[in-house]
């Protein structure tokens, strides 16, 4: 875990991160950085791991509904409010080539609109610990977990809001890609 010191833990960011494995989840509590998951509806319908999600206020989405996304950001929007970060693997889901997919624009329009910043993570090392569609963990491995500086939200207009949202996504993709 690399860059611990960066994080003013009196704030409330919107923290992203790419995401290779099921491992990534595991990596990222090591930080013990206070925040709620916004993850895959499905995950909160499995015995104890989903019942733990719900009674921690996680929050959950389910891909393609409009109003799914609506309840996601109004509940990320009420935790940030009251000070919790948000956490958001914006690839939508886990890689399976270790590639790193374009961003979709949920946690940044959220920023946006909130004013949070972005605090942006690169995980390495997990995608050979569990591969995606694997249960099996593949061996020790070797993991690494490091926070970037938060990126803040001036020079992004939030008045334009679609354009803006896209912009700030390929600014942080790049941010993380390059140091992944």
């Amino acid at each position: 875990i690399k860059g611990l010191e960066r994080v003013n833990r009196r704030k409330a960011y919107v923290m992203v991160s790419n995401h290779q494995s099921m491992a990534d989840i595991l990596v990222v509590f090591r930080t013990f950085l206070h925040f709620k998951w916004v993850a895959k509806k499905s995950l909160f319908r499995l015995p104890l791991l989903g019942w733990n999600m719900g009674l921690n206020g996680y929050v959950p989405i389910e891909r393609g509904d409009p109003e799914s996304r609506e309840r996601c950001m109004t509940t990320c929007r009420r935790w940030l409010a009251r000070g919790s970060s948000v956490f958001f693997f914006p690839e939508g889901t886990r890689s399976p080539d270790g590639q790193m997919k374009a961003f979709k624009t949920g946690a940044f329009r959220l920023a946006l609109e909130t004013g949070a910043e972005i605090l942006p993570i690169v995980i390495r090392g997990s995608r050979e610990a569990l591969p995606k569609h694997s249960l099996r963990l593949h061996g020790k491995s070797r993991m690494e977990l490091e926070v970037l500086s938060p990126v803040p939200l001036t020079g992004f207009d939030p008045a334009r809001l679609d354009e803006e949202s896209r912009r700030l996504a390929d600014v942080v993709f790049d941010k993380i890609q390059s140091s992944f």
